[in-house]
């Protein structure tokens, strides 16, 4: 790679063009970031406390709390020390690592939800079978598999962007992203374009056209229904997974699967903004709103927290 290279080390621009925003941007993202890290903590804690919640569609859920924490930690940290550093370089290496892991939990954000589609299918459509269909082992099996295709698509588009040779270091964004490091290369062709939009139609179109599936067979077997309750309720079992599909593929697919220009760089960076902070607070507060579960469980183990604080309190004291 350093070969075919001409620049070593690239200068996040970010949010450059609005220094008078830093402090205010600094104090919303920092909070943001910590506010998504405890909801998520918390819902993994909740899900691994409560035994009424060990089922495949808390599995899923959790692991994709996990996934989505490990997602913000890989561009959130880096964006909260270039708003108070003035030195915004990253080297050619330390891009490539940040772009490998966003999309490669990225890509695996996506195929979890697609599973947790397949899940709410096969419970509602098979629910006789269900607990053979979706045992531990299978639901495990699924989570690795996202896993491995989601950094085996990242890989293929690292190995893509960092073999062409850069002629400009200015990435016009606060992250490593595609569009604005392939905008700065010599020698980005329409092959190498096309090949890199083909592996994120794989990830994004994908795994959506098999959840967009799901949910007609799942709309086509909850009509027939004979009972309102039993429609009310398969519904409401999908419906925080629906919202999060929503909102998720909306601000991603309008990133990443239409025409990119240098005039779209700021739009997309603002767009980047809420899938990189707002999407990763959203799901959690979606999950934990519009599910009475996933409320009590979490009552439970903040009820467990206000008691466990006080009792650490007084050992301290009594030791000292």
């Amino acid at each position: 790679m350093g070969n075919h290279t001409t620049v070593s080390t690239f200068f996040l621009w970010g949010f450059s063009s609005f220094p008078d925003l830093k402090g205010p941007l600094f104090a919303m993202i920092f909070f943001s970031h910590m506010t998504i890290l405890a909801a998520n903590v918390s819902i993994m804690v909740a899900i691994k406390l409560s035994h009424n919640l060990h089922t495949p569609m808390y599995f899923f859920l959790c692991a994709l709390s996990f996934s989505e924490t490990c997602t913000t930690m890989a561009v959130i940290p880096r964006m909260l020390t270039d708003l108070l550093s003035d030195s915004k370089t990253i080297s050619l290496p330390g891009c490539a690592m940040q772009m490998f892991f966003f999309f490669g939990l990225g890509g695996n954000n996506c195929f979890i939800m697609a599973a947790m589609s397949y899940d709410r299918y096969t419970a509602i459509h098979n629910p006789l079978h269900y607990p053979i269909l979706m045992t531990h082992k299978i639901c495990f099996q699924f989570i690795m598999a996202s896993w491995m295709l989601g950094f085996l698509v990242s890989l293929c588009i690292i190995i893509i962007v960092f073999n062409l040779s850069f002629c400009d270091s200015i990435i016009e964004h606060f992250f490593c992203d595609i569009s604005p490091v392939v905008c700065l290369a010599c020698d980005y062709t329409f092959r190498q374009e096309m090949a890199i939009f083909v592996l994120s139609a794989f990830v994004l179109a994908g795994s959506f056209v098999f959840i967009v599936m799901s949910y007609v067979f799942i709309v086509s077997t909850v009509v027939k229904m004979p009972s309102a309750q039993g429609r009310y309720k398969a519904f409401s079992t999908c419906s925080s997974h629906l919202t999060v599909v929503c909102i998720h593929y909306g601000f991603s697919g309008f990133v990443y699967l239409r025409p990119k220009d240098r005039d779209s760089f700021r739009e997309d960076m603002l767009m980047a903004v809420t899938y990189t902070v707002l999407t990763p607070l959203l799901n959690p507060i979606v999950y934990s709103l519009r599910n009475k579960e996933m409320q009590m469980a979490l009552r439970k183990v903040l009820g467990k927290t206000d008691r466990l604080i006080p009792q650490m309190v007084n050992k301290r004291t009594l030791g000292t």
